[in-house]
């Protein structure tokens, strides 16, 4: 009789629950529940309904019971960066803001006047973003002081998410590298560094590595969803699940996990934390068995999601694709330019930028959708030069996970601007990485070689060459 494990994968656009289980040696994996995702605009502050998200988790979770395949165990990854503050009675203190929102504009100033910017980087390995938590813990500190005064718990939002599930509060690791706030070489938070900034020290709990246990369902949890369960930990970091699901070792190749954001890398025993690395904002975040994610993040397919729905959803993925690829517009645009960060129109920021650079501007939504794929591929290849020059290495091939796994013209223009060979799949990569993470707690999987070995030969994979 099979195992079952749980997935809950919630992204930044939509969240969906997986069930993973062998048979015959492969991985099988199914759908059992899906829910749209995003910010809420609330009097101008972008936010979370982290209330809404809980109530889906647990509608996933009553569907599973609905099957009758019930869950062994469970665990949730989400995107990182964004948290919650918990009172001394463990209920959440104001709002839980969204990492798009702007409230953290010059606070990189505030944080830069207590520590120098390339210390901060030589401490922590982060890239910088505006988003970072730490640059967000800055915020609340000038904005809103009496929030963190308050706070007696820091949690990540999937930590948050376990915690109501369980009543245990625990704080996963490769989620709490992207705070900017934990040491490479400790894997712990660096207290030091917390302290000097004025962030509360005690409301940091302890980093715990994925495959640790949480705990069972809380009993009021298990009698509403009509079962009992283990909540595991895996890399709950979306990226880092994603990463795991590599179908081989990824220090042999590059990566790119293809979703909302292209994170585009290679797999470290150690940090680089050194200035080049800084200068070329790339970042160490931490992965599963303490492996580091030397990475550049990449604006990725969140342009093209939004130029899906500024056309009211009216074209599938698939068919601007498509229309991309029967254009001819040459024009192209920096992805990792912040004004294609959070912008009121997708589709007019790409054709100011264009206009702004004296190139055409693109009209219609194959030419629009054209210009993301390009210009993606166009970033990708400038990254590959960059990490082959960091490392001191020559790569041959890149693999490309999760959901942009599916775009085939973007995964040929990627080959033609790196000049690799690109291997595409699995799409559904994190969900895998985070049961990959709980069988090989649970004993099915005897470690990562073993899971990537069984992905490798359980998913399909498509080949994209060099043309000549």
């Amino acid at each position: 009789m099979s195992r079952y494990y749980l997935a809950v994968d919630i992204g930044a656009s939509s969240g969906r629950h997986m069930l993973g289980y062998l048979e015959d040696g492969k991985m099988r994996l199914e759908e059992i529940y899906r829910f749209e995702n995003g910010m809420v605009n609330k009097d101008g502050k972008l936010l979370w309904d982290t209330q809404r998200l809980f109530t889906e988790i647990l509608n996933g979770m009553k569907a599973c019971r609905e099957t009758g395949r019930i869950p062994e165990s469970m665990s949730v990854d989400t995107w990182a960066v964004d948290y919650v503050l918990l009172d001394g009675q463990d209920q959440v203190i104001g709002d839980t803001f969204g990492y798009r929102d702007s409230r953290t504009n010059e606070c990189d100033e505030a944080v830069y006047r207590l520590i120098g910017e390339s210390e901060l980087y030589a401490r922590t390995g982060i890239q910088k973003q505006m988003f970072n938590t730490v640059y967000q813990l800055m915020a609340d500190k000038l904005q809103r002081p009496q929030v963190l005064d308050k706070a007696k718990t820091f949690l990540m939002l999937p930590d948050y998410f376990q915690f109501l599930l369980t009543g245990k509060k625990v704080s996963e690791y490769t989620n709490g590298t992207s705070t900017q706030l934990v040491s490479p070489v400790t894997k712990q938070w660096d207290r030091e560094l917390i302290r000097l900034l004025g962030y509360p020290e005690e409301m940091f709990l302890p980093l715990q590595i994925p495959g640790s246990e949480v705990g069972n369902l809380r009993a009021d949890i298990a009698k509403q969803v009509g079962y009992d369960c283990k909540v595991v930990l895996c890399g709950s970091h979306d990226t880092a699940s994603a990463v795991m699901a590599v179908p081989k070792p990824a220090g042999d190749g590059l990566y790119i996990s293809s979703g909302t954001w292209s994170l585009m890398g290679v797999e470290l025993a150690e940090a680089d934390c050194r200035e080049e690395s800084r200068q070329a904002n790339f970042t160490n975040e931490g992965g599963y068995g303490y492996r580091f994610r030397y990475l550049k993040n990449i604006m990725g397919l969140w342009m093209i999601q939004s130029v899906r729905h500024e056309l009211h959803d009216r074209y599938s993925f698939a068919e601007l694709c498509r229309m991309a690829d029967e254009q001819e517009l040459t024009s192209l645009v920096d992805a990792n330019d912040n004004c294609f960060l959070s912008p009121e129109s997708m589709i007019r920021e790409i054709q100011g930028y264009c206009s702004r650079t004296g190139q055409k501007e693109p009209e219609t939504p194959g030419e629009i959708a054209g210009v993301i794929y390009r210009s993606l591929a166009q970033c990708y290849g400038k990254t590959v030069r960059e990490i082959e020059k960091n490392t001191g290495r020559s790569y041959e091939s890149i693999h490309v996970i999760g959901g942009g796994a599916n775009a085939a013209y973007l995964n040929r223009l990627t080959a033609q601007a790196t000049g690799k060979t690109v291997y595409a799949g699995p799409g559904e990569a994190t969900a895998i990485g985070n049961i990959m993470a709980q069988m090989i707690g649970a004993g099915e999987l005897k470690g990562l070689a073993e899971a990537r070995k069984c992905v490798a030969e359980s998913f399909e994979i498509h080949v994209y060459q060099v043309e000549s």
